[in-house]
């Protein structure tokens, strides 16, 4: 089937939460890689919208506003600028950077919930929720806190454990109680409006199952499909709060959206604000078939993204799908998870101000170094190594040679042309090939592989000129040496576009010194994009070493800052009876990583497991761990597998082997054995 044609692209953003600063780890998951392919999209002359915008409402900014002492309006103006302005100064270009506590988002989101209502999509249902006596107001899950049932943490919130990051009911929680009051909440019957998932599952299995297996990421669609495989259920829209997007209902008076419906509207209401500044329909960016949607997110939104905005969607009626949502896995920091609460981060203002002038070089690391399609390190050894290796001594030693010698020997004038022979075919080839490769990388969200080709060509300007010494032939053959760098400074206006979706501000400053501001992307792979005669400027250094001084003081800050947790006490557990070293060499123990993961049907306890041990060779195991985990937020989980355990059936299904979990002894919560950093699939455990 050919593939279809798109008039234009509207490409979102996830909407950063407006609560606090954001991390480089939010910046490789969904930013950076939508800029990169905005950018290429623009250089290509293509119709491109960049939407994006802070995410304002919500429990968790008015739990902030009331440890702060100050308003949810305060804090959000507060961050929405700080978020704006670090995007800014990182080379994040929005059409328009838009927030949700706007009146016209407001008035977006109140149209969708009224005419979901009034097409009878949404019911009605009283739910049992916890009720603060004390200040007489029902709480909503982020106004709840206790102990987590899953790893024992006292301080976990209603809807998820920020230490373990398990999903939660505030209902599941020991001993809640309320951040307002600090009393013990009591359960209260209060009226909602749902939306019965239930009833797109059919659907939503045709359009994902049966329409994206192929083009959509595997943890996308394999998430996508554990949750529709588990069985979808309805799910409340609105909540009892007062900071957000009233109901417009007269029977619901103190209750507002819930952030989950209002956020992704956010999309559309942005757009309607962008257009109307342009004073044109915003209407054909999400109601035009030829119209491509596209979000890019981190993999913790997906089925936010793929899932429940997709069925609002459907529901109101007229609005595009989104047809691929390239998301990103985690980035870790120097071996553990990246958390601001744990100060254990690297936060995009924090890096701007220890870095000043250097947003490229954190561009280029992110790139290189994205999680695509597993979670990826930051270390800051890694990133200094990479900026002087890769960007300073491959990228930035090609360009400033071949400006250094024609200023040397041509008195900065670009020289003629003359013919080129065998030692110009390597890099020629190069020249032809190199950004039609980057362009089909880009187009398939493959950023590492087309930056990776993207440095191809600056290695092989680095080559030729090393080949053909143009410093040696100036003493013989003035023409021969004019050829070589006119050739080499054809390449360097070539890199210069190639490599403006990933390096915006080094592109923009060498175009500005060989003054080719205005060249296009159908332009590339051209040996006349400097005219004869030229005058180059005076070329500083691109890109200044990092000084191991730098990095040892990042070192030195991140464990500073970090949050010492105080270790529980643990009773003794006996330890079993010895076993020989033979019993233990005959324990087959690999590294597994969870393909998919759904409940088995009649069992409150099992999992049913696909584990993925390398080389396409999969197994199938049965796992006690559904009080503890659900299957969706388990997808790419690494495990400790014993493969050699006899297969016995559980509910009718063979379960091959056994996961490894720790059970912790005070909460008897199961936790996963999983190697740090991560190992490949199929490694041993020794």
């Amino acid at each position: 089937m050919a593939e279809k044609k798109f008039a234009r692209t509207l490409v979102t953003a996830a909407l950063p939460y407006a609560n606090g600063p954001k991390h480089i780890g939010h910046l490789a998951g969904a930013y950076l890689p939508a800029d990169i392919y905005v950018r290429h999209k623009r250089l290509k002359d293509e119709e491109v919208a960049f939407i994006c915008g802070s995410d304002e409402h919500g429990a968790a900014i008015t739990i902030q506003a009331i440890k702060e002492k100050t308003t949810p309006r305060a804090i959000v103006d507060q961050y929405h600028e700080l978020l704006k302005t670090c995007f800014h100064e990182l080379g994040i270009e929005f059409d328009i950077y838009h927030r949700t506590s706007e009146p016209i988002h407001h008035e977006t989101a109140q149209d969708f919930f009224t005419t979901l209502y009034n097409k009878g999509w949404l019911r009605e249902d009283f739910s049992e929720q916890y009720f603060d006596e004390e200040a007489g107001v029902f709480l909503a899950d982020r106004y709840i806190k206790g102990t987590c049932p899953v790893c024992g943490n006292p301080d976990a919130y209603g809807d998820q454990c920020e230490k373990c990051g398990s999903s939660l009911s505030p209902k599941e929680l020991i001993r809640p109680h309320s951040t307002l009051s600090g009393s013990q909440p009591v359960l209260k019957p209060t009226k909602h409006w749902y939306l019965p998932l239930n009833e797109f599952e059919p659907w939503l299995r045709d359009w994902i199952l049966k329409t994206h297996e192929k083009d959509w990421k595997p943890t996308v669609y394999g998430q996508c499909k554990s949750w529709i495989d588990s069985g979808l259920q309805p799910r409340a829209v609105t909540r009892d709060l007062d900071w957000g997007v009233q109901v417009p209902l007269e029977e619901a008076k103190g209750k507002v959206l819930y952030v989950w419906f209002d956020a992704p509207i956010g999309y559309i209401s942005a757009t309607r604000q962008w257009a109307k500044d342009r004073g044109e329909d915003w209407e054909k960016w999400w109601k035009s078939e030829d119209t491509r949607l596209i979000h890019f997110i981190g993999k913790d939104n997906i089925v936010f993204h793929c899932i429940i905005f997709p069925a609002m969607l459907k529901a109101y009626g007229g609005f595009i799908l989104p047809d691929n949502v390239p998301a990103n896995e985690f980035l870790n920091l120097e071996g553990d998870k990246m958390s601001t609460s744990r100060a254990w981060s690297v936060e995009m203002q924090q890096y701007l101000a220890d870095f000043p002038g250097k947003p490229d070089a954190l561009r280029y690391y992110l790139c290189s170094n994205m999680p695509e399609n597993k979670d990826a390190e930051f270390t800051w050894r890694d990133f200094q190594a990479r900026y002087n290796n890769e960007l300073a001594d491959i990228l930035g030693n090609f360009v400033n040679r071949a400006a250094v010698l024609t200023h040397k020997f041509c008195e900065g004038k670009v020289p003629a042309a003359g013919e080129s022979g065998e030692s110009e075919k390597e890099i020629l080839e190069a020249l032809r090939n190199i950004p039609r490769q980057v362009s089909e990388h880009l187009e398939q969200f493959r950023f590492k592989a087309a930056l990776a080709e993207a440095m191809n060509l600056a290695r092989a300007g680095n080559k030729y000129m090393a080949d053909t010494e143009p410093w040696k032939t100036v003493k013989t053959d003035t023409a021969r040496t004019h050829t070589i760098l006119n050739l080499s400074l054809q390449v360097v206006a070539n890199l210069s576009v190639l490599m403006e979706p990933f390096l915006p501000f080094t592109a923009k400053k060498i175009q500005q010194l060989i003054h080719t501001e205005e060249i296009k992307w159908k332009e590339l792979g051209s040996t006349q994009l400097i005219p004869e005669g030229t005058q180059l400027e005076v070329f500083p250094i691109l890109f200044q070493k990092i000084e191991d001084s730098m990095i040892e003081n990042q070192l030195e800050k991140l464990h500073g800052q970090q949050k010492p947790e105080a270790a529980p006490a643990q009773p003794v557990i006996p330890i079993k009876p010895d076993i020989s070293f033979e019993q233990f060499q005959a324990m087959d123990i690999r590294v597994a990583t969870i393909l998919e993961a759904e409940k088995v049907q009649g069992a409150d306890k099992l999992l049913k497991l696909k584990l993925d041990l390398g080389n396409g060779y999969h197994r199938t195991v049965v796992s006690g761990i559904a009080l503890h985990y659900e299957p969706e937020n388990i997808i790419g989980q690494q495990v400790s597998y014993l493969a050699n355990l006899q297969p016995r059936k559980l509910r009718g299904i063979v379960s091959e082997g056994m996961i490894l979990m720790a059970e912790d002894p005070e909460t008897g919560a199961l936790r996963f054995v999983s190697p740090l950093p991560k190992a490949g699939e199929g490694a041993t455990i020794k």
